[in-house]
């Protein structure tokens, strides 16, 4: 069929909206109509350049959508029903999966190449011989998109799926770097620097574990106030403010662990970072930065107060368990979704939406689709 969406021709560069061809769905596939998508940073990162893209890319991983096409022989899914997209996909069956570690599941190293697993692209631009790419093989930026049944996950009709997107990404990313990857406990003191679409659901997630101290950092006013109204108990906007206020709620020692969610990782992030926490504490890296940044650390310090850098992928989260777990706690009340998608935009506006996050304006921005 032929759809339209947002395609990155040259990095830098900027979405363009085109036509786009989207073959039918093979075994294992499913044609989503696209409800919701989140303009999530990563995608930002190809389009300034920061990370190399696999040209020309169909972009978008965060979004939700309406099953109208079922791959023949695919049990277990029907046409109408209402999906979130997993960026990470989970096949089920290797050492990640059963041992559970989706988020680190083999057929994610297909992902950087935008193709299937056996090499396929199945999408293309009208009478451009060149492959287009699929960003996280879902490609949320498109009004119809072909996803394997590995990266959908079946949500109830009722939910909105406007706000429920968001964690097909940024909530789990962040929830999780908090709830798995910092393994906060009740009365712990965390630090959460950059309180964007990810940060502030560590924020989230160490409000719900019980913390004590929930700290954030940001520059950017608008972030600070949404932090405190989802868990913060005190927010700052520089990493060495953040420092002497934890150091003195915590007999100098500093916090139990450091979360480093900004926008692009510098080295300075992670050095801040790990002079913030305790002995044995632990810094957890979420955000992504250039391929050839290197952090710099004291080695005698990460010895002897052995201290703990630990890398966070989708927040270690198990998407087939988590993100229905999420969107319970979303029903529930006890997780705010809602209230993060500060604006939404149309298609065709996609790049003022990321001009939008760039001044600070969002928490979340959200293509909506007619």
């Amino acid at each position: 069929m032929r759809t339209s969406g947002a395609v990155l021709f040259d990095s830098p560069g900027e979405w363009k909206i085109v036509d786009i061809d989207v073959e039918a769905p093979r075994q294992a596939e499913l044609l989503v109509e696209m409800t919701a998508a989140g303009l999530c940073h990563s995608d930002d990162h190809y389009v300034r350049g920061d990370t190399v893209a696999p040209l020309p890319l169909a972009g978008g991983h965060e979004g939700a959508g309406v099953v109208v096409e079922v791959g023949p022989h695919t049990s277990g899914w029907a046409v109408g029903d209402h999906v979130v997209m997993s960026f990470l996909p989970a096949c089920g069956r290797c050492r990640w999966c059963a041992t559970g570690m989706q988020n680190l599941c083999d057929m994610g190293r297909f992902l950087r190449d935008g193709c299937r697993e056996d090499g396929s692209f199945r999408m293309s631009l009208p009478g451009d011989d060149r492959n287009l790419a699929q960003m996280c093989g879902i490609s949320t930026f498109s009004r119809h998109t072909l996803i394997d049944v590995a990266a959908a996950i079946k949500v109830p009709a009722e939910l909105p799926l406007t706000s429920a997107c968001l964690a097909g990404c940024g909530v789990g990313t962040g929830w999780g770097s908090a709830v798995n990857s910092a393994q906060v406990v009740p009365g712990d003191t965390v630090i959460v620097m950059g309180v964007g679409g990810i940060g502030i659901h560590a924020v989230q997630g160490a409000s719900h574990s019980g913390a004590s101290h929930v700290i954030a950092v940001d520059p950017v006013e608008l972030k600070r106030e949404m932090a405190g109204k989802v868990g913060a108990t005190a927010a700052f906007a520089s990493m060495p403010e953040a420092i002497e206020f934890t150091r003195s709620r915590t007999n100098g020692q500093g916090a139990d662990s450091a979360i480093v969610c900004t926008g692009v990782l510098e080295s300075d992030h992670v050095t801040q970072a790990f002079d913030a926490i305790r002995k044995a504490g632990t810094v957890v890296v979420t955000a992504i930065g250039h391929a050839d940044t290197d952090i710099t650390i004291n080695a005698r310090e990460l010895t002897l107060f052995q201290k703990r850098i630990q890398g966070s992928v989708f927040g270690g989260s198990n998407p087939t368990a988590d993100i229905p777990r999420m969107l319970d706690m979303y029903v529930n009340g006890d997780l705010l979704l809602d209230e993060l998608v500060t604006s939404t935009y149309a298609l065709e506006d996609i790049n003022q939406g990321y001009k939008d996050m760039h001044a600070g304006k969002n928490i979340r921005g959200v293509i909506t689709y007619d």
